[in-house]
């Protein structure tokens, strides 16, 4: 097997109109992808799916079947039973639009706090904003943790570690004000710590 590419889509049931995929460009001669359910449904649900070419499946199963001891049957039959009577299509369409009005909330109010949203998103449940300025993610993300607020710092996602200024935010999470009150106070400790620094 001389796998080339791992598409790991597991966000991909989030978007409203499928964006072009590179196993479909491929047609899966070098590319597999990855799917899962345990974003859409619940993190309980350990059940994902893998496209690739056909004599690639069966090591594949194999090396599943060896590294985790199980096949985990009843999040399996729970998923089939929603996909085949039209649950999980309902279900998506519901999420979605909650999703969207939690975006365009989240986004609205990050906009408020003076942060720049980086790019608007086309669904999911993350959005990216810059800090202003030039004020340091993790920092923000340390004063707001005392309030047991967790952020995401830039940095934490970025290999090259040029992402300081940027938090990363999941929409589906940021519906309470306390939220926004912890950003807030958190600019202010580290914009006045930067001041007198």
């Amino acid at each position: 097997m001389s796998v080339r590419k791992i598409e790991d889509d597991i966000f991909a049931d989030f978007e409203d109109e499928p964006a072009p995929r590179l196993a479909a460009f491929d047609g899966l001669a070098r590319v597999v992808s990855i799917g899962s359910f345990s974003k859409t449904l619940s993190a309980a649900v350990r059940c994902g799916y893998i496209a690739a070419r056909s004599e690639w499946i069966e090591p594949l199963v194999d090396l599943k079947l060896a590294t985790t001891f199980g096949n985990g049957q009843l999040a399996a039959s729970v998923v089939h039973r929603l996909l085949v009577d039209g649950t999980y299509r309902r279900h998506l369409e519901s999420m979605r639009a909650k999703l969207a009005d939690a975006m365009g909330e989240t986004i609205r109010r990050l906009g408020y706090a003076g942060l720049e949203v980086w790019t608007r998103p086309r669904a999911g449940i993350f959005v990216w904003a810059r800090l202003p300025d030039a004020l340091d993610a993790a920092d923000i993300a340390r004063h707001a943790l005392a309030e047991s607020v967790v952020f995401a710092p830039g940095n934490v996602f970025s290999a090259s570690q040029s992402a300081a200024g940027f938090l990363r935010f999941n929409v589906s999470q940021c519906n309470r004000p306390k939220v926004y009150e912890a950003l807030q106070r958190a600019m202010d400790v580290s914009a006045a710590s930067k001041a007198h620094a």
